[in-house]
C-alpha cells in the first residue's frame, strides 16, 4: 500500500512538472520537461551510476562514522557527570558554524578526495545521534534505574547502563538515525560542490557549467532516489531491530 501510494504522488508530481512547462512555455535550458530528463537518465545511466556509487560510498561511509561518534559521545554525556561539564558545550557550539563554512576547510585539510566529504557527513550526522542518544539516556524511567542502582554493588553500575538505561533509548537513537538518514546526503553533496572530481554533487556542478540542465535534473533525481532509498532502508531496519517500541511501527490514529 505504501508503494502505491508513493507511486501515485510520483505520478502526481510529473504531471503538475510536465503542466507547469506547457503552460509557461519555459524554455528548457531553465526548466526542462519530464520527457527530456527521462531521455537524459537513459543516456548518461553509466555516468549516473558511477557518481551515485561515489556518493552513496560517502554517504554510508559517513553514517557509520558519525553513528560511531554520537553513540560514543552519548554515552560520555550519560555516564560521566564531568564529560557533561565539557562536552555539551562543545556539542551545542558545533552546530553554530554553517557546514558550507566548514566544507572548504575540510577540503584544504583533507584533499579533495572521499576523506573530506565523509567527513562533512559525519559532521553533519552527528549531532541528531548524539543528541537522541543523550535524551533517551537522561529520561530512563526513574523507577528502573533506582531499583538497579539498590540491587547493584556500586562497582557493577555499568550493568545499569548496559542493560536498562541503553535499551530504554534505543528508540530515541532510532529517531536520531532517522533524522541522520535523511541529512546525511547534504553532507557529502556539500563537500562534492566545494571541491571533488567525482559524485552526484560534482556532475551537478559540472552541467551547470555547461548549461546541460537536462543532466542536471537527472543527476537530482538520482540523489533524491539515492536519499529515499537509504532513509526507508534505515526505517526498515530499525523496526526489525527496536521492535518493542509501538511508535516505530505504527502511529497514534489521532491526537
Amino acid at each position: 500500500m505504501a508503494t502505491l501510494r508513493l507511486a501515485i504522488t510520483a505520478i502526481v508530481l510529473v504531471v503538475l512538472w510536465q503542466t507547469l512547462v506547457l503552460i509557461t512555455g519555459v524554455p528548457p535550458y531553465i526548466l526542462p520537461g519530464p520527457a527530456a530528463v527521462a531521455a537524459s537518465l537513459l543516456d548518461n545511466a553509466d555516468l549516473l551510476l558511477g557518481h551515485a556509487g561515489i556518493t552513496a560510498l560517502e554517504i554510508l561511509a559517513g553514517m557509520l562514522f558519525g553513528t560511531a561518534l554520537g553513540c560514543t559521545s552519548a554515552l560520555l554525556l550519560g555516564y560521566f557527570q564531568g564529560a557533561r561539564r565539557w562536552l555539551l558545550p562543545v556539542l551545542v557550539a558545533s552546530q553554530a558554524i554553517p557546514v558550507f563554512a566548514i566544507a572548504p576547510l575540510l577540503v584544504l585539510w583533507l584533499g579533495y578526495g572521499m576523506g573530506s566529504k565523509i567527513a562533512m557527513a559525519t559532521l553533519i550526522i552527528y549531532f541528531p545521534v548524539t543528541a537522541n542518544f543523550y535524551d533517551g539516556l537522561r529520561h530512563t524511567q526513574r523507577g528502573w534505574l533506582e531499583l538497579a542502582h539498590t540491587m547493584l554493588p556500586r562497582e557493577r553500575r555499568w550493568a545499569v547502563l548496559r542493560h536498562i538505561a541503553i535499551p530504554a533509548a534505543l528508540p530515541a537513537l532510532a529517531s536520531g538515525l532517522r533524522v541522520a538518514a535523511a541529512v546525511a546526503p547534504i553532507g557529502a553533496v556539500v563537500g562534492e560542490w566545494v571541491g571533488s572530481s567525482a559524485g552526484l554533487g560534482y556532475l551537478m556542478l559540472h552541467a551547470n557549467g555547461r548549461m546541460q540542465v537536462d543532466l542536471m535534473f537527472a543527476a537530482l533525481f538520482t540523489l533524491t532516489l539515492l536519499a529515499v532509498t537509504l532513509y526507508f532502508a534505515v526505517d526498515t531496519g530499525l523496526k526489525y531491530l527496536v521492535p518493542w517500541h509501538a511508535d516505530l511501527t505504527s502511529a497514534p490514529e489521532k491526537f
